[in-house]
């Protein structure tokens, strides 16, 4: 299967859509392993560059296969760009939103709120190490093929100015808003770790962005990870048939212990 047929392949049914809040797109499609638990957890945000006519459904793939190896998958909707609240900052709320809800849910459906990993796939890298920067319980991200600089996407001019879109404007007219959203001028928590993983053939995303990344935040002291994967572009991080997948899936299995 092409990478990019996982756009528009249906993928297996979740067991359950939950809300997590009161908006028509704040919602997660749950999947459970088969036995008693409690189940690690993979929450999973979608990338799409925020945009609203990119949603949740081709990411069902992948969690459909995590969930076959033992490991819970919540996979996120939240308010895009083009859809009431969405972009900057109802966007990022939305997320942490949906990992607050995580705690509500684990009773319920079993869930093992002390392995909990966040991964996040292109403009959802992006969200995912957001989140680990404004909630602390966040202690694993993984970013697949993330904007993980903002500025330098914007600079870019990647996907026809989505950053622009997403915040409201360039680095100079809305400083604050790249302060408080750009992974690169983040400061993660030290004891968090982030994994990003990236392909040499992105032609979506930079690899420089993930790699550049890793050696800046090295330099502050956090604990950062960088996998290239030769030939690897921007979909094959998420296709579970692809030859990149099984190192993605080693690296999630790895991180919770499996």
């Amino acid at each position: 299967m092409p990478s990019d047929d996982i756009l528009t392949l249906a993928p297996p049914a979740a067991d359950q859509r939950i809300s997590y809040g009161p908006a028509r797109q704040q919602f997660g499609d749950l999947r459970l392993p088969i036995g008693k638990g409690p189940f690690p957890v993979v929450m999973n945000i979608h990338g799409g560059f925020w945009r609203a006519k990119y949603d949740l459904a081709h990411a069902g793939h992948l969690c459909a296969v995590l969930t076959a190896k033992g490991i819970a998958t919540w996979s996120i909707e939240y308010r895009r760009v083009g859809d009431t609240g969405g972009g900057w900052p109802g966007t990022l709320e939305d997320v942490r939103y949906a990992y607050q809800h995580i705690a509500q849910l684990a009773e319920s459906y079993r869930l093992d709120v002390r392995r909990v990993l966040v991964m996040g796939h292109s403009a959802g890298g992006q969200l995912a190490i957001c989140l680990a920067a404004h909630e602390s319980g966040v202690k694993q991200v993984v970013s697949l093929a993330g904007v993980v600089d903002l500025k330098r996407a914007w600079e870019l001019h990647l996907s026809n100015g989505a950053v622009a879109e997403l915040l409201g404007g360039s680095p100079a007219g809305v400083p604050d808003r790249y302060r408080d959203a750009d992974p690169v001028q983040l400061a993660i928590p030290r004891d968090t770790v982030q994994f990003l993983i990236h392909g040499t053939n992105d032609d979506t995303v930079p690899a420089a962005f993930s790699r550049d990344y890793c050696d800046q935040k090295k330099k502050w002291g956090e604990n950062v990870r960088y996998l290239e994967i030769a030939s690897a572009d921007h979909f094959d991080l998420i296709n579970p048939v692809s030859q990149a997948w099984p190192k993605v899936e080693t690296a999630v299995t790895d991180l919770l212990a499996l």
